[in-house]
């Protein structure tokens, strides 16, 4: 048997202000996933969360630019904690 190694994946959502992550995985649909893509979100990018609202938008650094996220799609961009 081979043993793989599990990675602690969490939504974005999750993080603080000021906290960085790495993508592992975008989940929803084909769409989606296409449109985040193409606005850089791809695995094995880091990403910041700049400003977080609760219960309102994201603000998140991604490739030396900062995009606003509603929180249900930023809750479909999983990712593990750095550092």
């Amino acid at each position: 048997m081979s043993e793989t190694k599990a990675v602690q994946a969490v939504p974005l959502t999750f993080l603080a202000e000021g906290q960085e992550g790495e993508i592992v995985e975008l989940r929803g649909g084909r769409g989606m996933t296409q449109r985040l893509t193409e606005m850089g979100f791809t695995p094995s990018t880091k990403v910041k969360v700049v400003v977080s609202n609760p219960g309102g938008t994201i603000l998140i650094g991604v490739r030396d630019t900062k995009i606003a996220l509603g929180r249900g799609i930023a809750m479909k961009i999983m990712v593990k904690i750095v550092g």
